[in-house]
């Protein structure tokens, strides 16, 4: 943390980043502009307005909302959540979103960001994932992490959560960019995914008050954090006009390498990758075509040797506990859904839940639209 920010500073930039309607930058320049948070806050809207030449019912609401919220809360609350909320003065801020064209106020971090010389892909795309997008997100995301690669993506659902899946299965890091705040996962059956990320090394960030429920207006925004976190971007599936596009032309705009996954072409989701192609963003056939787009000077460490090594499955699945080899019994060389497996075993659903789930972060099951089946990776 800089020493040379006052903690009421601090609190005064809280509250400040808690109006979500300014882009970042425009919050910076009043912040300039008053010479510090607090003597923004010490204005009434009739002046704020006046001198910043906003509208006055803008400064109004910004006022509002900066005092609606308890910044020693959001304070309190991150740092019990094991957190911290970090200003663009402070050493820990990350030097990839603080050169970006709009960096947060205030960026709430749990867990721990990736070194300035750990390579980063962004790999983002549709919620309405196909099973094609499953296979091939799994499959990258899997294999930039065994290379040693941190994959960055948003938490949603679909291409996202199988992005951080694949990473927590190996129990890598995996960095998350959420559109909620961090005391929230959305959507909620991400819970335990989140929270495997934070215990394998990985982050959660947020620009957003702690609390602060999903919104429409939020996940666009985020995409700028993905993006300036990533060295490269991966779509791998998405409508012409979804948000993983956003997040291309915000990482193009950053000078970013862009690159997608080719699909089919009756297929909507692969609409956004394949009109990228046609745009000229890079192809992506198979993970080296992605680590070809990582700087020279962060490939050192990269290694092209784990792509086709699999895990020492039968070594892990003689340590696991009677109930798990219960479950890899109900399941067979086949697949078998929750409602089997709890029905087979005679257990509750929430325990046969956790099982399922921790087979899964081992990598040694896979699930594909609620089945369960060996992991092929």
């Amino acid at each position: 943390m800089n020493p040379h920010i006052s903690i009421d500073e601090r609190l005064a930039r809280i509250r400040i980043n808690a109006f979500p309607y300014f882009r970042a930058d425009w919050l910076e320049h009043l912040i300039q502009l008053f010479g510090s948070a607090q003597e923004i806050l010490r204005q009434d809207a009739k002046t704020l307005a006046a001198e910043a030449q906003l509208n006055p019912e803008t400064a109004a609401r910004l006022l509002q909302d900066a005092f609606a919220i308890d910044p020693q809360k959001e304070w309190d609350r991150t740092a019990a959540l094991g957190g911290h909320i970090y200003l663009p003065e402070d050493e820990e801020y990350p030097e990839c979103i603080k050169s970006s064209k709009e960096p947060p106020v205030a960026l709430y971090v749990l867990g721990k960001l990736p070194s300035v010389n750990t390579p980063t892909v962004g790999m983002v795309g549709t919620r309405k994932i196909t099973p094609y997008g499953r296979r091939v997100a799994d499959k990258l995301a899997t294999e930039l992490t065994r290379c040693g690669i941190t994959v960055i993506s948003g938490l949603a659902r679909g291409v996202d959560s199988a992005c951080h899946a694949a990473a927590v299965r190996l129990q890598k890091p995996t960095v998350a960019v959420i559109g909620t705040g961090v005391g929230r996962c959305y959507p909620a059956e991400n819970r335990p995914l989140a929270k495997a990320i934070l215990q394998y090394g990985g982050a959660i960030v947020s620009e957003l008050p702690v609390d602060s429920p999903p919104s429409a207006f939020h996940f666009p925004r985020r995409n700028r954090i993905i993006a300036a976190l990533s060295q490269a971007v991966t779509v791998v599936e998405g409508e012409v006009k979804s948000g993983a596009l956003i997040t291309a032309k915000l990482a193009l705009e950053m000078g970013k390498d862009v690159l997608a996954v080719p699909g089919p072409i009756d297929s909507p989701q692969s609409g956004g990758p394949n009109q990228l192609i046609k745009d000229g963003a890079g192809v992506v056939s198979c993970v080296q075509d992605i680590i070809d787009y990582i700087p020279e000077q962060l490939r050192f460490g990269i290694t092209d040797k784990p792509l086709n090594a699999q895990p020492a499955a039968k070594a892990e699945e003689a340590a696991l506990e009677p109930l798990a080899k219960k479950v890899l019994a109900v399941i067979g060389p086949g697949e078998a859904s929750l409602d089997a497996v709890v029905e087979a075993l005679k257990i509750d659903v929430p325990q046969a839940a956790n099982v399922l789930f921790e087979l899964e972060v081992k990598g040694i099951l896979a699930c594909r639209n609620g089945l369960y089946s060996r992991s092929k990776f």
